[in-house]
């Protein structure tokens, strides 16, 4: 599949930001994917969240439902299902070293005005407790608009560093 990614944004973060906006999704691609790689924040216990963009501005209406199954290392696997909330999330994470969360997301039906946006999601966090956890799941708008990006935050804090990309998934 690495030869079928086309890169459409990237975004390094080297010092504390409030968030994080990956935009350029069109109808050039059907699926799109984007990498969340080796992200810390500068406040303790936070969750690393997302939000779809309509026009480049995240969509902050409480339309957004998710389930996952919870991969703990320190306790039993878990289901988590949310519905109307105001974001999606990758995982809580910590201030101490090696306390970082990872995922990969596919992107579908984001320019398409008849449907709703979705992803699918795969992450791995070290979370604040310094236990390894995963998720796999996804999370869908239940409104029927185009979307063009995501938009990374902390629930409180900032995004301390990581790396965000976004692809085309060549058809």
């Amino acid at each position: 599949m690495a030869g079928s990614l086309i890169k459409i944004d990237e975004e390094i973060v080297t010092s504390a930001v409030a968030s994080v906006t990956l935009t350029g999704i069109d109808s050039t691609y059907d699926v799109y994917v984007v990498q969340v790689i080796n992200v810390a924040t500068d406040t303790d216990a936070q969750g690393l969240r997302f939000r779809f963009t309509v026009s480049g501005s995240p969509d902050t209406s409480s339309n957004y439902d998710r389930a996952y199954k919870n991969l703990r290392a320190d306790s039993a696997f878990s289901n988590i299902n949310y519905t109307n909330q105001a974001e999606l999330d990758l995982g809580n994470i910590g201030t101490a070293t090696q306390e970082i969360a990872n995922a990969t997301q596919y992107l579908f039906n984001f320019n398409n005005a008849s449907e709703y946006s979705f992803c699918t999601v795969e992450a791995s966090n070290r979370n604040n407790s310094g236990h390894l956890r995963g998720f796999q799941g996804g999370g869908v708008l239940t409104v029927a608009q185009a979307t063009n990006g995501v938009n990374y935050f902390m629930q409180s804090g900032n995004i301390a560093s990581g790396t965000f990309k976004l692809y085309g998934l060549k058809k």
